[in-house]
């Protein structure tokens, strides 16, 4: 069983306004985007949101995902990592979780089909009965996202803090690397401007 893990509680302070409200061409918002994508290619759902966060919780409760509270957003992603983790060891199915697929809400071209691939890539890594390994997509020699990261590996990522994410706890570079030929694996909406980019004819 896989769990899926969005990352949506930052600020966004680069864009100036809520962008995960912000909408594609598709008529769709960033968040929502992530969560139909995500929900359809995990057994489980959780996504981590800022306090009072109606918005989040409305798009969690359509798409049968678990929202999660993290009322430190703004200490960074690595508080947030952790609260998320912290909430699928507490679910009722935790036992049943052999690993987690972690995505940012503000990359819109994360395919259910590329989160497929990392989730087959993490149930496949374990080699002669070995524990399974952390897999991270590489798009022309960069990593990218999102990332799968086996059970065994939970417990270090609970007491993770600020801004660093799972790179405190875990060695992507010794992690299974997953060639994929999806640029979007590194595309982010940052600003206006990339969502401008994004809409603009081709």
């Amino acid at each position: 069983m896989l769990a899926g893990l969005i990352l949506a509680a930052g600020q966004g302070s680069r864009f100036g306004s809520d962008k995960r409200q912000a909408l594609l061409p598709s008529g769709e918002s960033l968040l929502a985007r992530a969560i139909t994508q995500y929900a359809a290619a995990c057994d489980k759902l959780f996504v981590v949101l800022p306090p009072g966060d109606g918005f989040g919780q409305a798009l969690c409760a359509r798409w049968g995902a678990i929202d999660v509270t993290n009322p430190k957003a703004d200490e960074g992603m690595g508080h947030s990592l952790a609260k998320g983790i912290q909430a699928i060891l507490q679910d009722a199915e935790a036992a049943h979780i052999q690993g987690v697929i972690v995505g940012l809400a503000d990359m819109p071209h994360i395919t259910t089909s590329l989160i497929q691939q990392v989730g087959a890539a993490l149930l496949n890594s374990g080699l002669d009965a070995q524990p399974l390994q952390a897999v991270v997509p590489i798009y022309q020699g960069q990593m990218g996202h999102p990332r799968g990261i086996p059970a065994q590996l939970f417990a270090a990522l609970t007491h993770l803090t600020g801004d660093q994410g799972a790179k405190a706890a875990i060695n992507w570079q010794q992690a299974r690397h997953l060639v994929v030929h999806e640029p979007g694996v590194l595309l982010d909406i940052d600003t206006p401007q990339d969502l401008a980019q994004l809409k603009a004819p081709k």
